[in-house]
């Protein structure tokens, strides 16, 4: 059994720039982070006592013979790109709903990845199954969707991810102290909306028409650099507040499903309660809405927003992780251990089991 644990993203400047339409002409980047919030894979080869050969398990469950026939896209592409013929059973388990604006589908792709590289006995490099994920997506489930969440998801941290023109991806960690990062921290909140979409549904509302959109991504493009600056040179952490105020104004202007009248008079019932700025964390249309207010302020905030659910979070380090491996079948000894000696593909080779 394997068991894959895959943080959740909250993105902060610069979402819009990550889309290939965009980036493979102008460059982009963003700000995020990776949250201790997470999505769960659980896999196993499945014992040949069943009629089925895959056993999905998600919001719903599925039993057939063949991916093929699996009607969860990326479980069955994922499954189509790593060409996996064995009889497995998957079963998936989040924090955090889906289709909320925090990663989700990228972590579960990311996740899964993980998850059947280590049944393999690999462990792939975050930066891998960060590209193979976008991969995924984009290619094979032709979802219009970023670059950014797969790269969270896959390398964890507080970080500038940069979108090169010639499709290259860097990710670079933000050095700040513990102490800064704590005081950002203690500015934000984050609490669920309730209203649920899909991140391809509202994408497509703009990213089909980004050139006409030029000035405005090329100002949130600046942003990013605005905030890791005021992250970096120790001053007044409020002006980073400001800084999401204004990013969640011009993003609004992309397209006409970012907000709707419930965001717009949520977000004004908490500026008026001392939030200085905020926006929904992912595409936009419903989800999570995250606000950046003084710590003083945050009770008023709960109390005006009582009919949302509040949720607590902290910043993490670690990006997708194994955190249980024993990829027997029947009845072997547990696996002695681990080797850290990497191929030229860009794995860690896992030690063989014995008998």
């Amino acid at each position: 059994m394997i068991i894959s644990r895959t943080p959740f993203r909250v993105s902060f400047f610069g979402g819009g720039t990550d889309y290939p339409a965009w980036y493979m002409k102008h460059g982009g980047s963003v700000l995020s982070t990776a949250i201790d919030k997470y999505c769960y894979i659980t896999l196993r080869y499945l014992p040949p006592f069943f009629e089925h050969k895959i056993r999905l398990v998600y919001s719903k469950m599925e039993q057939c013979q063949h991916f093929s026939e699996l009607q969860h896209p990326a479980v069955r592409e994922t499954l189509r790109y790593m060409n996996f013929v064995d009889s497995l059973e998957i079963h998936h388990d989040g924090d955090l709903p889906a289709r909320s604006g925090m990663g989700s589908s990228s972590s579960f792709t990311v996740g899964l990845l993980n998850a059947l590289y280590a049944l393999r006995g690999k462990m792939a490099e975050p930066h891998r199954l960060g590209m193979e994920s976008i991969h995924i997506e984009q290619n094979m489930i032709k979802e219009t969707v970023g670059s950014q969440d797969q790269m969270a998801a896959a390398h964890g941290g507080l970080n500038h991810i940069e979108f090169r023109k010639d499709g290259e991806i860097f990710v670079n960690p933000v050095i700040v102290s513990p102490a800064r990062v704590a005081e950002l921290s203690d500015h934000l909140m984050l609490f669920y909306t309730g209203i649920m979409r899909t991140a391809s549904d509202v994408a497509e509302s703009f990213v089909n028409d980004l050139e006409a959109k030029h000035d405005l991504l090329h100002r949130m493009n600046g942003m990013v650099k605005q905030g890791i600056d005021i992250l970096t040179n120790g001053g007044d952490i409020c002006l980073f507040g400001e800084l999401l105020n204004e990013t969640w104004q011009a993003k609004k202007q992309l397209g006409d499903k970012v907000a709707n009248p419930v965001v717009n008079d949520l977000y004004s019932r908490a500026r008026k309660m001392g939030a200085m700025g905020g926006k929904l964390t992912g595409a936009g249309g419903g989800g999570f809405l995250l606000l950046f207010a003084p710590p003083e302020k945050h009770k008023c905030i709960r109390q005006e927003l009582k009919e949302l659910l509040h949720i607590p979070f902290d910043f993490v380090r670690n990006g997708s992780q194994i955190i249980f491996y024993d990829p027997r079948i029947d009845n072997y000894r547990a696996l002695e251990e681990e080797h850290n000696r990497k191929d030229v593909n860009g794995f860690y080779e896992l030690s063989s089991l014995k008998a």
